[in-house]
């Protein structure tokens, strides 16, 4: 079974590569023909396997943790070796950072060459910080938890977070390093541009969460998509929510829209890309959603991954890559496999 996807284009040939990550390590799959598309690389998972699988690529390597498995840290993998494949191959990483062990996910900030893992044992389970100025010796940077947000114990556990050099209308924050959070319980919005000494900028709630879940900003850093896995579980709502925030002022985020999708299906991961977002709905598939009208987002198509049912499973589609510059995205589903798409 797959779990999360990210991909990585070669700045030397043009190829596009799909980052598969399974529950086993880690499938490379390369797209230049895409309708045949061609495994040519794997990384095995560091210990056991795991349903929770990250995987994000910064200066040519990809950086993978996984969740449920003491002791295995983050492989780094130089994917430049690719090109001197002539054969499938199963390779070593190249490096391993190991001052986290289990980390639900991970995020990259390629502008500033600081990742974020989070869910973790360590920092509260919030931003455990990490310095890739030398991309095979990643270094521990600093962390951040919110206390009073997030699961069991409340002392700020993080479950996915993005981070962005901020260019957003908050003028009292441009150009800072902000990262989103969503912690279960809660919208944590931070400030991290000083690794030492991050500051808390603001906590959103709404009344009836199931699990803040994952959330990404458009282009603009204006609103925020966010969304909720276990509402739709948990009988809050009857269909897909998407939760937009308007986070105009940092310091005082504004839920102003639920959009309800057409289906019952739960949903996971979301990505924005220009005025689309491609949002993983479990079962139902792949949605993507017109945001021209930021506030009013509108169903603008969708490829059903499993079109036998639209059930309330945890199955089904996990996550989607939306930026290869050909046009084509690419999408995991938990048992059906890869799929390679275009809009």
């Amino acid at each position: 079974p797959v779990n999360d996807i990210w991909g990585w284009t070669d700045p030397e040939t043009g190829v596009e590569y799909a980052l598969v990550g399974r529950h086993d390590g880690l499938s490379i799959v390369d797209l230049s023909t895409p309708v045949e598309p061609r495994p040519v690389a794997y990384l095995a998972s560091r210990a056991a396997s795991s349903i929770w699988r990250d995987m994000k690529v910064y200066a040519d390597h990809v950086y993978v943790v996984a969740d449920g498995i003491d002791g295995h840290g983050m492989q780094v993998l130089d994917l430049t070796r690719l090109r001197e494949l002539t054969e499938f191959t199963e390779l070593e990483a190249d490096a391993h950072y190991d001052e986290v062990s289990m980390v639900h996910n991970l995020a990259i900030n390629e502008e500033t060459g600081f990742a974020y893992a989070v869910g973790s044992r360590s920092c509260g389970g919030g931003l455990h910080m990490i310095d890739l100025a030398d991309p095979k010796n990643p270094s521990f940077a600093g962390c951040h938890a919110v206390a009073g947000t997030g699961e069991r114990e409340q002392r700020g556990y993080t479950h996915d977070v993005q981070c962005v050099v901020y260019k957003g209308p908050d003028a009292e924050h441009a150009g800072r390093e902000i990262c989103l959070g969503s912690n279960a319980d809660a919208v944590v919005i931070l400030d991290v541009t000083e690794k030492a000494n991050p500051t808390t900028l603001s906590v959103a709630r709404y009344a009836d969460y199931g699990y803040v879940h994952q959330g990404w900003l458009d282009e603009d850093h204006r609103y925020f998509y966010q969304n909720d896995e276990l509402d739709e579980w948990s009988g809050l709502v009857s269909r897909t929510r998407m939760l937009v925030w308007d986070v105009t002022d940092l310091d005082d985020p504004v839920l102003v829209k639920e959009h309800l999708g057409p289906a019952p299906a739960i949903d996971h991961n979301l990505y924005v890309r220009g005025d689309l977002i491609y949002h993983s709905n479990y079962t139902f598939g792949v949605r993507i959603l017109d945001i021209s009208d930021p506030e009013n987002p509108v169903e603008a198509g969708y490829f059903d991954t499993v079109p036998a049912h639209d059930r309330l499973d945890i199955s089904g589609s996990w996550s989607t890559y939306p930026w290869f510059e050909s046009g084509l995205f690419v999408a995991t589903s938990w048992d059906e496999g890869l799929f390679v798409l275009r809009v």
